[in-house]
């Protein structure tokens, strides 16, 4: 298990209030989000919707460093010009 992400998906429950109201934000059923929290790995569809539902307070980097590896910033997401 990771605790880094277990600890990470604790925090977002607490971001929105709960693991229910965050499952409800995400569209899964609570069980899931435990069920992540036990193996220790958002799954990669749902690593959008947990940053949305906790507004940036929990990113995706922190979530899925192994798919999002560099922390988004306005710097990251320009276009060269």
């Amino acid at each position: 298990m990771d605790h880094a992400t277990e600890n990470i998906i604790d925090l977002a429950c607490k971001c929105v209030g709960g693991q229910a109201e965050l499952a409800r934000r995400i569209g899964v059923r609570p069980q899931s989000i435990h069920k992540w929290r036990k193996k220790g790995v958002v799954p990669a569809e749902r690593v959008l919707g947990i940053e949305q539902a906790t507004g940036r307070r929990v990113t995706r980097h922190q979530l899925r460093p192994d798919l999002y590896p560099v922390e988004d910033s306005d710097e990251t997401n320009r276009v060269p010009a």
